[in-house]
């Protein structure tokens, strides 16, 4: 398992430097990743993770289509903010969906870490479609996915995996800079469009 466990972090690396630069072959890298770590995830019994994953197989064709189609006249999509109302409901989701997550998998699994491990699939789900529409706050939620990660897969002897997600961390806090960038690159650019047609 460690081979695929090496591969999977080695397409995770790629998916979120190739995501951070707004390139769109970050959907079918990060396709590779979430199959493989379906198989991690399940040998060590972080069900969760694996449900997140099998979740994730479809979000990547999903992001891949959003990106391309999904902007203004369905062409690229621009990196945009969540309104404050969006961003409380979001967090909200969050807490009630870990809450209902780990009482399912505490009850009805041999889950190892049941709440911790709802959480980071909930709160990566949420991170995932947030991502998938080019929201700013997705790198919020991925940065506090990555520190419980972290802990979470170093506990379970998932050696390569909380390397990943300290990786990971450092990625996201870079991909959030960037993207914070790259909004405010775009809207001055609005901005002098619409100077020159008025």
């Amino acid at each position: 398992m460690a081979a695929i466990e090496w591969i999977a972090a080695l397409a995770g690396l790629i998916c979120v430097w190739l995501t951070i630069r707004q390139n769109v072959w970050c959907w079918p890298i990060g396709l590779v990743q979430v199959v493989l770590f379906v198989f991690v995830f399940f040998q060590a019994r972080l069900y969760s993770d694996v449900i997140l994953h099998v979740v994730y197989i479809f979000l990547q064709f999903y992001g891949w289509y959003y990106w391309l189609y999904g902007g203004r006249d369905r062409d690229e999509l621009p990196v945009t903010r969540l309104s404050l109302p969006q961003a409380i409901a979001w967090c909200a989701t969050v807490v009630g969906g870990t809450g209902l997550w780990g009482l399912a998998m505490a009850t009805w699994t041999d889950a190892a870490s049941p709440f911790v491990d709802a959480f980071i699939a909930v709160a990566s789900l949420v991170a995932q479609w947030l991502l998938a529409r080019k929201k700013l706050e997705s790198w919020y939620f991925w940065i506090v996915v990555d520190v419980v990660g972290i802990g979470l897969f170093y506990q379970r002897e998932l050696y390569p995996t909380a390397g990943l997600y300290a990786v990971f961390l450092g990625l996201a806090t870079y991909g959030c800079l960037q993207w914070r960038k790259s909004m405010r690159s775009e809207a001055n650019s609005e901005l002098l469009a619409e100077g020159e047609t008025s």
